[in-house]
């Protein structure tokens, strides 16, 4: 049983969140939350498997929000969707930590696929999302990493940029090497620091760039 916490300031959109993702055997709502202030305290009181975000909020946004529960529950996932697919709110949202962005208009089946697809720590981007983060990428026009920019990454360091680079959280990263969020959120601050780029994103692209994500 996966255990979410909806957050959302229109009561209406989370009842009917609610009601559309209680249909699946497989998913419970254990909380809602009005905006980001209470959805730290949801997630505090009732430790949720994952957290479905809305953005634009009174008290505290998605934004904060999330990157709040991403550095004090590093391994809790944190699903956004929203009706806002402006540049800033998606890139500021994924900056933030969030493990995945749909947009509102999502079908029923798409947003259940996501909730437990996230929970195995794949990505999932509405596909307007994805063509912004491409073109970004390519604005972006990163090098190509010297064989001297990856020789300063330890063995480790490198299984954990492949597996950043095929779009695992750090959740996700932690289970598959059977190491602690903590090493892993760690090991990923130490390889963006080697790398001189910005955030993960950037060094997924690197690794892709570079040959280390796994094809097929």
């Amino acid at each position: 049983m996966i255990r979410i916490v909806l957050v959302d300031d229109q009561i209406i959109v989370r009842e009917g969140l609610a009601a559309i993702i209680g249909t699946d055997p497989e998913i419970e709502v254990v909380g809602q939350a009005d905006n980001g202030e209470d959805a730290l305290a949801q997630v505090r009181a009732l430790a949720p498997d994952l957290v479905v975000m809305d953005l634009q909020m009174p008290v505290m946004n998605g934004v904060q929000a999330t990157q709040s529960l991403n550095e004090s529950h590093p391994s809790l996932p944190v699903l956004v969707l929203t009706t806002y697919a402006a540049d800033e709110w998606v890139f500021d949202a994924i900056r933030a930590g969030a493990a995945g962005y749909l947009l509102k208009d999502s079908r029923r089946d798409e947003l259940v696929a996501a909730i437990k697809g996230t929970m195995v720590g794949e990505s999932f981007l509405d596909p307007a999302i994805a063509g912004k983060l491409m073109k970004y990428f390519n604005q972006k026009k990163i090098a190509l990493p010297t064989e001297t920019d990856l020789a300063d990454l330890t063995n480790r360091e490198r299984d954990v940029l492949r597996l950043i680079g095929e779009g695992l959280n750090n959740s996700a990263i932690a289970e598959r090497l059977h190491l602690a969020p903590g090493t892993v959120r760690n090991y990923v601050s130490t390889i963006i620091e080697k790398l001189d780029v910005a955030d993960r994103t950037q060094a997924a692209v690197i690794a892709m760039k570079a040959g280390l994500v796994r094809k097929g």
